[in-house]
């Protein structure tokens, strides 16, 4: 089906296009359009039902039709879903092929993967400035933004109890060492600063906000929306942490187009099935291991190991070396208990339809990087 809604504002399906509909969604969701069933997107999700913005308006609907037993395949925040049009209750149907989706494992010893946000265009990692930088922490959640298909980018917050500029920027080159390809922003809701910035990135599609309690989330969505919708409680002084003050994911429309999936604090960040966020993260290290006179060269004690020599010089911080270990032994433990088989499956779908997508979003309006 060759959707012409975009091109015809007047159309019903035109009402979602500020919360990233277009004409891929457009053909996905066409064999449900013939059964009567309307089209919308997750906003929020709790307790086995979900809020379901349509053409009809927000909808609360109940997921118990599409919940299986698989954790990767709940309804989730940023799903896009066939909803019935009338009922008590009103159930979805089914959510479209996603993507993308934001996964980490779960504290289940059977090591579950958690989606907290589908079709992701941009992983914004928030990490405040009130406490010491913890590198460590930002290449782990760099690493599920990778994996999970969108671009990530680091956000600052509370730049301004870094006063003196030079600082500032000490502080920004420290995380771009550890965000090789990742743009980092430091941001200050409370004087405006850096939001101009912001917004305009994020106004070219849909992005999570991610980070530790009390980085400033629900603070940083309220200066982007222009309102207080989320509630903002004060840091603990002790240690700089929140208290959980988002307790659900919301999907919010921003003023100046895009939208954003806010998410509760994340005091666990377990990596699932990210080798490939892994690699990405640490790509200097990968570069230097082809040059490693063994293909498969675990840079420990091997002769003739490019990584080893790298940090020898100075080249490579044994810090980023470390974490690349830390970070791929952890990875390795979580794919040897879980179906390697099914993931790839789901994995090669998400990759799949979100090339479809960025190429429809770059066509219309471009990409920014």
């Amino acid at each position: 089906m060759t959707s012409a809604f975009l091109a015809f504002p007047s159309s019903p399906l035109a009402a979602l296009v500020p919360y990233g509909w277009d004409d891929a969604w457009a053909e996905e969701f066409a064999p449900y359009d013939t059964e009567g069933l309307l089209a919308g997107r997750v906003i929020r999700v709790d307790r086995g039902q979900c809020d379901v913005v349509t053409t009809d308006g927000v909808l609360r609907a109940d997921t118990a039709f599409v919940t299986p037993n698989d954790p990767m395949r709940v309804v989730c925040t940023g799903d896009w879903v066939a909803v019935e049009p009338a009922g008590n209750p009103r159930y979805v149907r089914t959510y479209l092929p996603r993507r993308t989706a934001f996964v980490r494992s779960t504290s289940s010893k059977r090591s579950e993967g958690q989606i907290l946000a589908a079709n992701v265009d941009y992983a914004v990692v928030a990490v405040s400035l009130a406490l010491e930088l913890d590198l460590g922490r930002v290449e782990r959640f760099l690493a599920l933004a990778w994996e999970s298909g969108a671009q990530p980018l680091v956000v600052l917050t509370k730049a301004d109890l870094v006063p003196d500029a030079a600082t500032l920027g000490h502080l920004v080159q420290d995380v771009e060492t550890a965000a090789p390809g990742v743009p980092v922003l430091p941001v200050s809701s409370s004087a405006g600063e850096g939001l101009d910035v912001l917004a305009a990135v994020l106004s070219g599609g849909t992005s999570v906000l991610l980070g530790q309690s009390g980085a400033g989330k629900s603070t940083l969505a309220n200066a982007l929306i222009g309102e207080d919708v989320m509630d903002v409680r004060a840091a603990r002084d002790v240690d700089g942490k929140g208290r959980h003050t988002t307790t659900t994911r919301n999907l919010l429309a921003l003023p100046g187009g895009g939208v954003l999936i806010d998410t509760p604090g994340l005091r666990g960040v377990g990596l699932w099935d990210a080798e490939t966020g892994v690699g990405q993260v640490f790509s200097e290290i990968e570069e230097l291991a082809a040059d490693c006179r063994f293909h498969d060269c675990a840079h420990d004690a091997e002769p003739g190991c490019a990584v080893l020599a790298a940090v020898d010089s100075g080249v490579l911080p044994e810090r980023r070396l470390d974490s690349y270990r830390k970070l791929l032994r952890e990875n390795q433990r979580i794919v040897a208990k879980t179906d390697a088989r099914v993931r790839a499956e789901i994995r090669r779908d998400w990759k799949r339809k979100g090339a479809e997508g960025r190429a429809a979003m770059d066509a219309k309006r471009g990409r920014w990087h």
